[in-house]
């Protein structure tokens, strides 16, 4: 998932989206007066990262005057619908932000362009290869990682650092966070964060630091049905004991920072990717703080960088070059970089990264220092999701409340989830 998401945009998002709907309802490879090339280019977020985005655009169409750039921009589960109707229809636009777990069901669709195909005017050696590699499918480039992100413990500094329990540290192991969220409930009377179950994405971490993985290289389940009730079992115990948040909470999570136990003031922490966490921020006025992810027993690090999102280009565009000319700037432009900060991830452009750093902001500043703490720590990401994990997102969610709502054990919630995930992989 693109972690939690805050609300309050979707009016704003309709609204700006409407206008450049109406502003050019023509398809990829349209021209305006005066023989411009005319690209639409689309992406989901909030108002700020709409307005960042517009003003690299304008700074983008002055540098290339040949080119029109039309924008709109949606809340993400609005975006990702839209995108699939636009590509069943064979309408995509010229340049699309893309999630990690779209790339293979785009590209095994023949919805995304070959961007090696266009490597006179995309660079991409200043990425770090693990990195690239991860827009890959079946050995083509069909995506560019445009940010980098990853997972974090975010809690309330202040209700922790008095509880007098010991803070998060760089190296500490899911013994130690179970630990830390028993006595947190102990000491502060609410749970010590989120209730990780319902996670795929902190179950993913925990199967990585045991040095397995969620899918095999062939796009197969890597775990098996013990690996998941031991996890369930896990953490279905401290909902039981009260450390971690109780199943009418849990259920609530909708993908918004407001709706978690952590951002409804009901519990100290929560496991969360680092730039969606700034939105708790207005939520929790006695600050935040940005931890690692627990390891595994040995120490071996789950948590990995991963593309916080992507951009690829359409197949079906008719001005591949100048679509590849726009995906590079927004990468590699260092003007571009000061405009965009961290909306989207810190830079995935190693030179631009270190460049910007010292002059980074605010929560942007947070989001660099914390990162910076991990670099050279992490494994390499693994290679984007099958197709078929969209729809497991929701399946492993739904199996937990089973579990959370005591309706059936692990090993039942599990084994259910197994079966369907391998036939949801193998359809």
């Amino acid at each position: 998932m693109p972690g939690h998401r805050t609300k309050g945009f979707c009016a704003t998002a309709a609204a700006l989206a409407l206008c450049a709907v109406l502003a050019g309802c023509g398809g990829s490879g349209d021209s305006v007066g005066g023989g411009k090339v005319v690209l639409r280019y689309t992406w989901w977020g909030n108002p700020d990262r709409a307005e960042r985005t517009e003003q690299a655009v304008a700074l983008f169409e002055k540098q290339h005057p040949n080119i029109s750039v039309q924008t709109s921009f949606s809340g993400y589960d609005a975006y990702k619908q839209k995108l699939a109707t636009q590509a069943a229809g064979g309408d995509a636009p010229d340049v699309m932000q893309l999630d990690y777990r779209q790339i293979d069901q785009y590209a095994s669709g023949d919805v995304l362009l070959d961007l090696a195909k266009q490597k006179a005017v995309l660079r991409t050696s200043e990425i770090d290869p693990g990195l690239l590699d991860t827009g890959r499918v079946d050995g083509t480039q069909y995506a560019i990682p445009q940010g980098r992100g990853t997972e974090t413990v975010v809690y309330d500094v202040k209700t922790w650092k008095e509880s007098g329990v010991p803070l998060p540290r760089r190296g500490w192991t899911w013994s130690d966070w179970a630990d830390a969220m028993r006595a947190l409930a102990k000491k502060t009377g609410k749970p010590g964060g989120t209730d990780l179950g319902w996670s795929e994405d902190a179950f993913e971490v925990w199967l990585r630091g045991q040095g397995k993985s969620l899918y095999t290289k062939d796009g197969g389940l890597g775990f098996t049905a013990d690996d998941l009730t031991e996890w369930w079992t896990f953490t279905d115990k401290l909902r039981r004991e009260g450390a971690v948040s109780p199943a009418e909470q849990t259920t609530q999570l909708d993908g918004t920072v407001e709706n978690t136990p952590l951002g409804r003031g009901k519990a100290v922490s929560d496991a969360n990717w680092d730039a969606p966490a700034s939105g708790f921020l207005a939520l929790v006025p006695s600050g935040i703080v940005l931890a690692p992810m627990p390891s595994g027993a040995d120490g071996t690090p789950g948590q990995y960088f991963k593309p916080s999102m992507f951009l690829g280009v359409s197949a079906n565009t008719s001005h591949p070059k100048e679509a590849a000319q726009l995906v590079d700037f927004l990468i590699n432009d260092p003007q571009a970089a000061g405009i965009l900060g961290a909306t989207r991830g810190i830079p995935v452009n190693e030179t631009i990264r270190k460049e910007t750093a010292p002059r980074l902001k605010d929560f942007d500043k947070t989001i660099s220092d914390y990162q910076a703490s991990l670099e050279g720590t992490l494994k390499d990401p693994p290679q984007a999701p099958p197709s078929g994990d969209n729809a497991l997102q929701t399946t492993f969610q739904r199996d937990y409340d089973q579990v959370s709502y005591e309706r059936m054990s692990p090993r039942e919630a599990a084994e259910n989830y197994v079966t369907e995930a391998k036939a949801e992989l193998r359809s």
